[in-house]
C-alpha cells in the first residue's frame, strides 16, 4: 500500500487515503502544520513536532466536538447514548481526571496479566486456524485477524462474546462514526453508532451485576474494585470497559492484516523472519512503523497558539500523524524501507501514541501480534496472496487503515 507519486494535497482524495506516505513526506518537508480546508483542521506530520503535540497542554484530548460537528444539524438525540458514553471514557480526558480513570483501568492490565494472556491468545489462534487450514485459503480479516483480538479480550476481561457476528457489527458502526468516510450519511452512521452503543451496555450490565456478586481476578473484577473504593463513578466503569472492547481489539485487527500484508509483498523480509523466528519481535515493531493501523490521533486546541508561524484557533482540530512521523527520516533512516531488522531500540515508533496517552493496550497487541504471526507462518509456511479473489483495503479515513477482505491460501 506504498509506492506512489503526489498529484494533489487533498489528504482525502482516493489515491491519498490509499497511499497517503508520498504526501505526507512532502508535507514534512514543505509544510509541517498543515490547514485542509474541508475538514477545517490542522495535520502535524514531522516526528519531533508530534511527540511535542502529545505532551502539550494546549491541546486536549476532550474533543467530544469531534462528533457535536458531525451532528451539527441533525437531532442530537440520534446519538445520545454514544455521546453520554464518550464523554466518561479516558481517552476524552486530560489531566489528574485521565490519570484517575488510567490508573483504575490499568489494574488489570499489568506485564504478569498479559503474559498470563498468551496461552489464551496461543489457545484462540489454534481453533481459530484448525477451522480454516483443511479450506486452503482464508480472508484473513474475517477468519482470523477480527475474532482472534476480540475473543482473547472477552476473556480478559471475563465477558461472554456471544454472537461474533453481533460484535463485529458494533465495532464496525463505532468505527464508521468515529471516523466517517468521505460522502457517507451522518444521519445513518449516528444512529448505527448510537444502536451498538446501546446493545453493547445492554450485554454488559447483567455481567457487571454478576460480578458484583462473585467478584474474581479479571480485568472487570478489578476495576469493579476501584468502582466500589469511589475511585471510579458506575458510569465510568461502564463506558471504559465500552472503550476496551471496541479501541483493544479493533486496531490489532487491522495491524495483524497490514503487518501480514507487508511481509507477503516484500517476500526477501519474509524469507529472512522464517529462516529465524527469533526476528519476531523487531519484526513486529517494523509492520507498526511501516503502516500502522491508526494512522492519526485527534486533539482539539484549547486556546489560540502559534506553532511553525501557523496561526492555531481555540477549538479547532488538530491531527497528530503518527503514520507520518513513524516514516521521518529524522526519526527512522531509509524511512520506506521495509526491514524487519531495524533496530527499534535507537527509535521507537510511535503507532501506539505517546506519553500520559500512550495506548493501554499496547503490550497485549504486541504479544498478539507476536503469536498470530508466527503462529500463521508456521502452520502455514506457503502462506501467500490469493490473487483469484479481490483484495479491499480500508482506506476511507486518515483514522482507521486496514483491510476489509484479505484474501490468502497456503
Amino acid at each position: 500500500m506504498t509506492g506512489s507519486t503526489v498529484t494533489d494535497r487533498n489528504l482525502l482524495s482516493p489515491q491519498n487515503l490509499r497511499n497517503p506516505y508520498p504526501l505526507y513526506k512532502e508535507l514534512r518537508e514543505s509544510d509541517p502544520v498543515h490547514f485542509v480546508e474541508p475538514m477545517q483542521s490542522w495535520f502535524i506530520t514531522r516526528h519531533d513536532d508530534v511527540l511535542a503535540g502529545y505532551r502539550d497542554s494546549r491541546l486536549s484530548a476532550a474533543r467530544a466536538q469531534l462528533f457535536e460537528y458531525q451532528l451539527q444539524g441533525l437531532d442530537p438525540s440520534i446519538a445520545q447514548e454514544f455521546m453520554q458514553t464518550i464523554r466518561h471514557q479516558m481517552f476524552m480526558k486530560d489531566g489528574p481526571e485521565h490519570v484517575r480513570l488510567r490508573r483504575q483501568t490499568l489494574t488489570g492490565f499489568s506485564n504478569q496479566k498479559l503474559d498470563d494472556m498468551r496461552s489464551t491468545v496461543h489457545r484462540i489462534m489454534r481453533e481459530l486456524l484448525d477451522e480454516v487450514y483443511p479450506r486452503g485459503h482464508m480472508d484473513l480479516l474475517k477468519d482470523i485477524a477480527f475474532p482472534m483480538p476480540a475473543l482473547a479480550l472477552a476473556e480478559m476481561i471475563n465477558v461472554p462474546l456471544g454472537d461474533r457476528a453481533r460484535f463485529r457489527r458494533w465495532s464496525e458502526h463505532l468505527a464508521a462514526f468515529s471516523a466517517p468516510a468521505v460522502g457517507s450519511n451522518p444521519v445513518e452512521l449516528a444512529t448505527h453508532a448510537n444502536q451498538a452503543m446501546v446493545e453493547m451496555k445492554q450485554m454488559l450490565l447483567p455481567v457487571i451485576e454478576e460480578r458484583r456478586r462473585s467478584p474474581g481476578t479479571d480485568s472487570l473484577s478489578l476495576m469493579l474494585q476501584a468502582e466500589a473504593e469511589g475511585r471510579m463513578t458506575p458510569e465510568e466503569l461502564v463506558a471504559n470497559i465500552c472503550l476496551i472492547m471496541f479501541a483493544g481489539h479493533t486496531t490489532t485487527t487491522d495491524q495483524l492484516c497490514n503487518g501480514v500484508y507487508a511481509l507477503l509483498t516484500h517476500p526477501e523480509q519474509l524469507q529472512k523472519l522464517k529462516a529465524d523466528m527469533g526476528l519476531m519481535k523487531s519484526a513486529v515493531e517494523e509492520m507498526l512503523r511501516y503502516d500502522t493501523a491508526v494512522p492519526s490521533i485527534t486533539r482539539v486546541a484549547a486556546e489560540d497558539f502559534e506553532w511553525h508561524g501557523k496561526q492555531i484557533r481555540k477549538g479547532q482540530l488538530v491531527f497528530l500523524v503518527m503514520a507520518s512521523a513513524n516514516r521521518d527520516p529524522s526519526a527512522f533512516p531509509d524511512p520506506d524501507r521495509f526491514d524487519i531488522t531495524r533496530d527499534s531500540t535507537k527509535q521507537k515508533n510511535v503507532s501506539f501514541g505517546f506519553g500520559a496517552h500512550h495506548c493501554m493496550g499496547a503490550g497485549l497487541s504486541r504479544r498478539e501480534l507476536e503469536i498470530g504471526v508466527t503462529m500463521l507462518l508456521e502452520r502455514m509456511p506457503g502462506l501467500r496472496l490469493d490473487e483469484t479473489r479481490p483484495l479491499v483495503p480500508k482506506c476511507h479515513s486518515v483514522t482507521f487503515r486496514g483491510f476489509d477482505s484479505l484474501p490468502l491460501r497456503w
